[in-house]
């Protein structure tokens, strides 16, 4: 696979901004190996932003021959009072979104933050870093916590993001692939590594899903308006989770936010670009009466917008096969969760 073809696989949907486009491709053309890494506060039952359009974003990455890692951040987890604070529960929470990727087909190198915190460089580090940062910089930081700033009120909330910022370093990674949400922190360590002689890694943050309720507008430059507006395991029907029954599924994606006409700030057009039709090669049919324009399939996003846009794709025509799609791709989880029912009592989210 040539340069080409891996960047076009890298840069597809869901990336949403590359810091830098052109080290990135220098980065493809001078390493034979390129690692990435993304990382995961196990809080509960993934929803299909963090499994499923993980999953198949993270499968392209390691065709392009990335090495791609998963950190599962529990001690993080910890620090942040998920799963109420609960070690094990934690511990229970980050195996099952391991599984959750394998059962999608996804199976990244998996690291623990309870063994890279073994290391005495681990802290040696965090604490080289602190001394690069000001407190009211680290309280920027907030959102990659899923908090605001005004909400930085315990010590521990203070070092998460040191944590997070050691993480890079400790893990070598050449290129941090997190969320949007996660910006900050990345754009933080870009900007001191070079001072320790550190090599600084490229940033690529992948999209948000909006939440299934949103009516608004999906702002970045506003973190606290981005935490409110994208798919939340902590407002059940604004998500979809992994483990939905197929009747949850058709119920919430009907009950969702899809002005007709309107492609802009609309949850099902999301799911559609950034998960369905992310890139070439992907398909959609939308099954319907002849009366309303017979069965149609997709075979790319620009085609079924315009459609759209123009009204020759009706918002319940499209709702209805964007549920019966995910109700096939999250089978292999659901019939999982069926045979081991157990594993839902630990890892739901009782407290944040």
């Amino acid at each position: 696979m040539d340069i080409e073809e891996r960047l076009s696989l890298i840069t597809s949907s869901p990336a949403e901004e590359i810091v830098t486009k052109e080290e990135l491709s220098s980065l493809l053309e001078e390493k034979r190996t390129v690692k990435a890494y993304d990382g995961f506060e196990p809080s509960g039952i993934p929803h299909i932003g963090t499994g499923l359009m993980r999953a198949e974003y993270g499968k392209d990455l390691e065709k392009a021959g990335i090495d791609f890692i998963v950190l599962i951040a529990d001690w993080h987890a910890f620090l942040n009072n998920k799963l109420g604070g609960d070690m094990e529960r934690i511990q229970k929470a980050g195996e099952f979104f391991v599984k959750v990727w394998n059962l999608l087909g996804w199976h990244p190198r998996v690291v623990w933050a309870s063994d890279l915190v073994e290391d005495m460089e681990y802290w040696e580090t965090l604490l080289k870093i602190s001394k690069k940062l000001t407190i009211s910089r680290i309280k920027r930081a907030a959102p990659i916590m899923g908090r605001k700033e005004t909400e930085m009120q315990h010590a521990a909330f203070l070092i998460y993001p040191l944590m997070q910022a050691t993480d890079i370093k400790m893990l070598d990674v050449d290129i941090c692939q997190l969320g949007m949400d996660q910006r900050r922190v990345n754009v933080m360590y870009r900007e001191i590594a070079p001072s320790f002689g550190w090599k600084k890694p490229v940033l690529i943050h992948h999209h948000l899903l909006m939440g299934l309720k949103v009516d608004g507008r999906m702002d970045y430059s506003s973190e606290d308006v981005m935490m409110e507006f994208k798919m939340s395991k902590s407002v059940p029907d604004s998500a979809i989770f992994v483990t939905d029954d197929p009747e949850s599924i058709r119920r919430k994606v009907r009950g969702a936010y899809c002005p007709e006409k309107k492609t802009e700030n609309n949850p099902i057009i999301d799911i559609v670009k950034h998960i369905i039709l992310r890139r070439e090669g992907h398909t959609l049919t939308i099954e319907r009466p002849k009366k309303y324009g017979g069965e149609v399939t997709y075979y790319s996003y620009r085609d079924l917008e315009k459609d759209y846009k123009e009204g020759r794709l009706h918002p319940l025509d499209l709702k209805n096969a964007v549920a019966e799609y995910l109700i096939d791709k999250l089978e292999p989880v659901r019939k999982y969760t069926e045979k081991h029912p157990e594993i839902l009592d630990i890892v739901k989210q009782v407290t944040r």
